[in-house]
């Protein structure tokens, strides 16, 4: 099994779906920050090399998602010094475990439930989730793209408040 990484960061900005749109994940980025982000999760689907650009520098860890060329943007991450975890992020925060995937690979996904984490965080279906099954609560922030509601959120794991930062369209 691989191993956890230990943070101390008390609130994740969590963002996926970015499609390569520049502008709004910037300020999407910028959301993050103000609400008091210690750390930023991308699940995937980043969609271009300039998105990987806006989150160099930033306290960041990312997955790929299916529509990311994942050789070419490991490559380029590693360039960057940007944090890769995938396919899958193992972490343990204020006292609590979560795993953190893109959500297209179903064997991940049921891997991560076997280890029984407090959180499953994932992007993918480009809709926002907050559900308890069977002792676990899966989370998706929902999509900086393609969705009905653009939107981002923030996880603060020892307390288990994830809220909600819709985007303006």
């Amino acid at each position: 099994m691989p191993g956890w990484t230990t943070l101390e960061d008390d609130r994740i900005g969590l963002l996926s779906d970015t499609h390569g749109v520049v502008d709004r994940t910037e300020f999407a980025l910028e959301r993050l920050l103000e609400a008091g982000a210690t750390m930023i999760l991308h699940l995937g689907d980043l969609g271009s090399e300039q998105i990987m650009d806006r989150l160099a520098g930033l306290p960041v860890r990312l997955v790929f998602g299916n529509v990311d060329e994942e050789r070419a943007f490991a490559t380029y991450a590693d360039r960057l010094d940007l944090v890769v975890d995938h396919p899958t992020m193992r972490l343990s925060v204020g006292g609590r475990r979560i795993i953190a995937t893109h959500g297209h690979l179903e064997s991940e996904l049921a891997q991560a439930v076997k280890e029984r984490p407090d959180f499953i965080i994932h992007g993918h279906s480009h809709l926002i989730r907050d559900e308890t099954i069977d002792g676990i609560r899966f989370l998706n922030p929902g999509a900086v793209h393609r969705a009905a509601v653009w939107s981002v959120a923030t996880l603060e794991p020892a307390t288990g408040r994830f809220s909600i930062i819709e985007l303006p369209r």
